[in-house]
């Protein structure tokens, strides 16, 4: 399966990998600015959310976008990534190291963490109006749980339409598949990487940004403090800012 996809702009590759409450759509406001800024991007849905179909086999997201790298004939990228985007973005960077040349992960997870009480109580929650078929309100306690105090009604929309999507997709599959993760070594990533927090976000992403300084041998830690976990929809143009100045320091243009 290819991926849905968007690719445009030119000059040093940068991928935008969502999160898992949204979709490709996601970097919307990003992706003119970017492309102004002097890069070539490429933005994909992961199967089972906007316009690519859920998922019908086993399957793994890392393989799916490395895969669609080669279809595109792109030997090297920067990857960025939104809180799932970004635990796909290090899968990738220490699978394939030579594939990646920065890493920027915004609020992301991380292979192998252990959920705290509270993730897994949002998580059991989800499921259960899930299960009773309330996608309405599992789509509310996302929007609220993941955006914000900065996020406006025009960002709560997106999330909401987003997910919503997402869920419908997923539930409307014959059998439900989980991605498979393979086992990774984080020390094998030798890409710099900046490693973004808000401070209104679940403990658990607060954590992991604060612990990959530790954890890889070139990252630095950037805590928001008007941000919740998708700062890049709360605070579009601030998100880009930060983005263009890593950049512009770590891949240059030209």
């Amino acid at each position: 399966m290819t991926l849905s996809h968007d690719v445009a702009g030119d000059g040093p590759v940068l991928v935008l990998l969502h999160s898992g409450v949204c979709d490709r759509r996601m970097w919307d406001a990003q992706w003119p600015a970017l492309i102004d800024a002097g890069y070539r991007l490429m933005r994909c849905d992961f199967r089972g959310f906007g316009e690519t179909p859920a998922p019908d086999r086993p399957h793994s997201d890392a393989e799916d976008v490395l895969a669609l790298l080669n279809s595109l004939g792109i030997a090297q990228a920067t990857l960025v990534g939104s809180s799932y985007g970004g635990h796909v973005a290090l899968q990738i960077a220490a699978q394939w190291p030579d594939r990646v040349n920065a890493l920027a992960l915004l609020c992301s997870a991380l292979p192998g963490h252990e959920p705290s009480a509270e993730l897994n109580a949002l998580g059991e929650r989800e499921e259960a109006l899930l299960e009773a078929g309330d996608i309405a309100a599992a789509t509310e306690l996302m929007v609220d749980t993941w955006l914000g105090p900065d996020a406006d009604e025009t960002a709560r929309e997106a999330v909401r339409r987003m997910q919503r999507h997402a869920f419908e997709l997923q539930m409307s599959a014959a059998e439900e598949f989980e991605p498979i993760e393979a086992e990774i070594d984080l020390a094998a990533i030798q890409a710099p990487c900046l490693a973004v927090s808000g401070a209104h976000d679940l403990v658990d992403f607060r954590q992991i940004a604060a612990r990959l300084p530790d954890l890889l041998p070139n990252a630095e830690h950037v805590e928001l403090s008007w941000a919740g976990h998708l700062p890049s929809l709360e605070r579009p143009t601030a998100v880009t800012d930060l983005l263009i100045g890593f950049l512009r320091e770590r891949v240059p243009v030209g």
